[in-house]
């Protein structure tokens, strides 16, 4: 586990000043975390359990599976979970592994007499092994909770970067004539959130050009069913037509102090 009880806390909790909650959510892509008025909740740590497990694909088609196709195993690798508070907003983004492992195919199996088993064939899997994350969110707000599949993220520009007093030459890429990306589209074709480097305000310093409308200084996707970021119900029931099977679908777990009483303005 990569998420343990803040000491503070923990004190708070032993001592009846707080109350340790969970909120589990999964399958749809928007949950809500509800904060009582006069409240407020510190989330501290999450265990997220990816969409996509009790899905096969084989390598020679026919063999095995229900993923109709490669490109659908690509669209469960990477997943983001997200979290709105009203006033702040908190991206994460999971990279999800894909287990491939050998898979005896049969040849003339209608055939046993001439029956042959090789094991050319190859199975991919993806693993929705739980992962662990420690975090550190304060709200008096509800938590306006996002999770979706992401599928692109695509480099739009690429400049050197020069030697400025924050990206000195030798420790960084600053004088080193590299063309270093410096733009990613994450979501919609037409608008997408572009992902602006170093940042934006260093975009446009540094010579780069003038910084769209749509610029931002983290990496996270948007919504959209063709680049991400996409609702992994709604894709599992597109794609692969298979909506009964639990495993498939994602699971968060939320654990979080809740304070009854208004958050102090020291509170971060």
């Amino acid at each position: 586990m990569s998420w343990q009880i803040p000491t503070q806390i923990e004190q708070d909790i032993i001592a009846g000043k707080a109350t340790y909650r969970t909120f589990q959510t999964g399958n749809g892509g928007q949950s809500i975390l509800p904060v009582p008025a006069n409240a407020y909740v510190v989330i501290f740590g999450y265990d997220f359990s990816p969409a996509g497990g009790g899905f096969k694909r084989g390598s020679i088609a026919g063999v095995v599976g229900n993923i109709p196709n490669e490109s659908a195993v690509r669209w469960f690798e990477t997943q983001q979970i997200a979290f709105y508070t009203g006033t702040d907003f908190y991206p994460f983004i999971h990279h999800v592994n894909v287990k491939t492992s050998a898979y005896p195919y049969q040849i003339n199996a209608e055939d046993p007499a001439n029956e042959v088993v090789v094991n050319a064939a190859f199975v991919e899997e993806i693993d929705n092994s739980p992962i662990a994350r420690q975090v550190y969110i304060t709200s008096s707000n509800d938590v306006t909770i996002t999770h979706g599949l992401i599928l692109n993220s695509i480099r739009t520009s690429s400049n050197p970067i020069p030697v400025t007093n924050r990206t000195p030459q030798g420790l960084t890429y600053g004088g080193t004539a590299q063309l270093v990306n410096t733009q990613t589209d994450f979501g919609p074709g037409g608008t997408p959130l572009q992902f602006m480097q170093p940042s934006p305000k260093d975009y446009q310093d540094f010579g780069f050009g003038l910084l769209p409308s749509n610029a931002d200084g983290q990496a996270f996707a948007t919504p959209d069913t063709t680049n991400g970021l996409r609702d992994s119900s709604q894709f599992i029931a597109s794609t692969i037509g298979n909506t009964g099977t639990a495993a498939q679908f994602y699971y968060l777990c939320l654990h979080y102090a809740l304070y009854q009483k208004p958050i102090p303005s020291n509170q971060g």
